[in-house]
């Protein structure tokens, strides 16, 4: 940042600052000692208390009332200080309740208690996972002599093909080497899906 836009740069955040003084000011809320255990929420304005049971307003715009960054206002002056800096272009204050402390107290003891089980079950969801991913994991090639080792060709299919194409004849013997070619490809198409991380292997697999 060049030295010449630092000084306006400063000046237009001590201007902004003033104008929400003088927004939360205009509202005629003052702020007070309470003790958190006695207030339902801070009012996103002038910080003051809302307490348990107590009327207030919320924005009918969904973005102003998001999960965990919800906005609360103690009174409809200090709704309309936020207006402006939200850009709003259609929204209007909506008249709620507060809990009283008890159903609040028990309200967060409630989500507690849902975060948990949930944690509890990702948890166990992602050791089962693991065990499977282990339970499936390749540690070895078999021994060859485990290998199956039967006709992969139809005979039939084969020796039709040969009499088509050329009218000669198939000895029984070339089904045997064809099978031998046909597992060598099989095998490195094996060995690239596993590259991949793949428990599938594709046709782009043989080469």
């Amino acid at each position: 940042m060049t030295r010449e836009l630092r000084p306006a740069l400063g000046r237009s955040r001590k201007k902004r600052a003033t104008k929400i003084a003088r927004r939360r000011a205009r509202s005629g809320c003052r702020l007070e000692h309470v003790s958190e255990a006695e207030f339902f929420r801070l009012c996103t304005t002038c910080k003051k208390p809302i307490a348990f049971g107590a009327n207030y307003m919320q924005c009918s715009v969904s973005t102003c009332n998001r999960a965990k960054l919800a906005q609360f206002f103690c009174t409809l002056a200090c709704w309309d200080a936020h207006v402006p800096e939200a850009r709003h272009r259609d929204a209007w204050a909506e008249p709620m309740k507060a809990p009283t402390r008890e159903a609040y107290l028990r309200e967060q003891q409630e989500e507690q208690e849902r975060e948990e089980r949930s944690s509890a079950r990702e948890s166990r969801e992602s050791a089962m996972t693991d065990e499977a991913d282990k339970r499936r994991r390749i540690v070895g090639a078999p021994n060859s002599d485990d290998l199956p080792q039967d006709v992969l060709v139809v005979v039939s299919k084969l020796k039709a093909y040969v009499k088509a194409r050329s009218g000669m004849n198939t000895s029984d013997a070339v089904v045997d080497v064809l099978s031998v070619k046909i597992r060598k490809l099989c095998d490195a198409a094996i060995e690239v899906a596993q590259a991949d991380g793949r428990k599938t292997v594709l046709d782009r697999d043989f080469k």
